[in-house]
């Protein structure tokens, strides 16, 4: 919790008035009984009319005045906390977009997303809390026990009994509160999941009948959250009639000796009204110090959450003295004998693996799936890191490169095209932001996304729905493909980018690739052979290791390997022997 607070540095001004300002009204409410007292035992006593108007006069005009600092003390809190709560997020986005896919994976999207939202308004909902209640709460409790002890310090040893009897109460409550807020975090996390696979899945669940299953699974969930928040707020239910009890008993006990003792003589009327006021004063700032207690440990869990990411290292970071200088654009990439392990795999997803894509041509990847295809490419961008062995851009271990400079030279598609709302111009001009509408429309030419780009209202202005949800699939990787070309980098990355193309397009679109040849290199990695054959070079993965290089004409005579992925889509014998 600590150095979640460290965000309130640079409101340190707003927070030293806030304490100023709750300073100021607490005394005023402090001094109101004293008045009240006056006006009784002096004003009402004595028959002083003049004497009740001038002090009457005064606790309207520190009512006012107390009123006008709480308003604007509730304001700055407020706004601090609202600052704090941006910062807070702000901070945990820029952390998170800074790590590899590993660390992505060992928390997971739907954990990030409750972290920064859900979590970060736990802690700010408690700091606005913290900066209205905790500050004047001890304040009011310390002042109030004061006042009440200079008024009658023999009455004052009712709350020996109504003070610890209460605090202990509390204590039991948060101990048994504090572990259910971080199961109610953890459930929340849970939900958010089901929730976005649900939604991402729907039309794999609805083509296989399973939404009775999905509504089940929810439910599960659902229910689990709901039973966590019941045992939560049965706590609380326990916990403000308990106090009210305790308040009333000690109203009832301050009345019944208070007024012996004014039987006695030793006290006056004016006197316990104060008292009573004190009194009331105490227990209402041990009720607002109980909620904070109760709010406090749900907002340790949130920071805990936080904590963990934001305390989280990335493992691919750049290196304090990277290297800038490189050829603009680079001519070659190289693997040098790379291997590849995920966190605690005991077998590498790829090893020993060496081989050059060069300027001017095309190199194809093509194995079976779980080959390490896509694994290559991640390794390329340095969305992994290579565990043994290097890769090189122009001779330089890409390790020494900054990572913005390394990606500059890349234009990756993706296995899964990913699109975002906005217009087909916005996400073409996300791979190059000052890409002109003929850069736009050039790419979309090469990519052969033209001819369906003109037939929607608008061009490339035309509205994409979040997710691409109103195009195709074919088109959804075309557009990708399109963001790529715009930004006219050294080596184009294609992640079996043409799966949902069909063979007539794919074969357009290959043919039209052969033009950035000139200042690129096209790595390719595919299924089909139809889509590898005419490529310069075809690498072979087997089990993560390279079984053949060569060219589709040497590998259809010598490798095994290459002949059976060809016989399986071709229906070709192959001599076995």
């Amino acid at each position: 919790m600590k150095s979640i607070l460290s965000f309130l540095k640079p409101y340190r001004l707003s927070v030293v008035f806030i304490v100023i300002l709750t300073f100021l009204s607490s005394m005023l409410q402090l001094y109101l009984p004293t008045l009240t007292a006056d006006i009784v035992d002096v004003g009402i006593v004595q028959g002083d009319i003049a004497y009740i108007w001038k002090v009457g006069g005064w606790m309207v005009a520190c009512s006012l005045l107390a009123i006008l600092l709480t308003i604007w003390k509730s304001y700055l809190s407020s706004k601090t906390a609202l600052g704090f709560g941006r910062d807070m997020r702000r901070q945990l986005f820029v952390h998170v977009e800074q790590f590899s896919l590993e660390e992505f994976q060992k928390i997971g999207t739907s954990s990030f997303i409750t972290r920064s939202t859900n979590d970060v308004k736990q802690v700010q909902d408690v700091t606005i809390m913290i900066l209205q209640m905790m500050t004047r709460a001890p304040l009011m409790l310390v002042g109030g026990i004061i006042l009440a002890v200079s008024r009658d310090a023999v009455l004052s040893l009712i709350f020996l009994a109504a003070l610890p009897l209460l605090g202990g109460f509390i204590y039991l409550v948060s101990r048994k509160a504090i572990p259910l807020f971080g199961q109610l975090q953890k459930k929340t996390d849970r939900l958010n999941l089901i929730m976005r696979e649900s939604l991402s899945g729907i039309r794999v669940i609805r083509a296989f009948n399973r939404v009775d299953d999905e509504k089940a699974r929810f439910q599960e969930a659902n229910t689990s959250y709901k039973d966590t928040g019941l045992k939560v707020n049965r706590l609380m239910a326990y916990l403000f009639p308990f106090m009210l009890i305790i308040m009333n008993f000690t109203n009832i006990g301050i009345v019944w000796l208070g007024a012996n003792r004014i039987d006695a003589g030793e006290m006056e009327v004016g006197n316990l009204i104060a008292f009573i006021q004190y009194a009331m004063m105490i227990l209402m700032a041990l009720i607002m110090l109980s909620m904070s207690f109760i709010m406090v440990p749900r907002a340790q869990a949130s920071a805990k959450r936080m904590n963990e990411v934001l305390n989280m290292e990335p493992k691919i970071k750049d290196k304090e003295q990277s290297v800038t200088k490189l050829h603009q654009p680079a001519q070659s990439i190289r693997f040098e004998d790379v291997s590849f392990y995920y966190s605690n795999a005991e077998k590498p997803v790829v090893q020993n693996i060496t081989f050059e894509a060069k300027t001017g041509e095309t190199t194809a990847i093509i194995g079976s799936t779980g080959s390490g295809k896509t694994t290559l490419l991640q390794l390329m961008t340095r969305f992994y890191e290579a565990t043994e062995g290097r890769i090189t851009l122009d001779g330089v271990d890409i390790r020494e490169l900054p990572q913005e400079k390394l990606r500059s030279q890349m234009g990756y598609v993706a296995q899964k095209a990913v699109l975002f709302s906005g217009s087909i111009a916005d996400n073409v001009r996300f791979g190059r932001q000052d890409a002109s509408d003929e850069d736009i429309w050039k790419a979309l030419r090469t990519a052969q996304a033209e001819e369906f780009v003109l037939q929607k209202d608008g061009g490339i202005d035309a509205e994409i729905d979040q997710g691409g949800s109103n195009l195709s699939g074919g088109q959804k990787q075309r557009l990708s493909i399109a963001r790529a070309l715009v930004r006219k980098p050294s080596f184009y990355l294609f992640d079996d980018s043409f799966s949902a193309l069909d063979y007539k397009t794919d074969a357009k679109l290959r043919a039209s690739l052969e033009a950035e040849k000139e200042h690129a290199a096209l790595i390719i990695v595919a299924q089909r052979i139809s889509t590898v054959k005419h490529s310069d070079k075809i690498i072979v993965l087997d089990e993560g290791k390279i079984a053949g290089i060569g060219t589709h004409e040497q590998l259809i005579k010598d490798n095994l390997v290459y002949q059976e992925i060809v016989a399986s889509q071709e229906g070709q014998e192959v001599d076995q022997g």
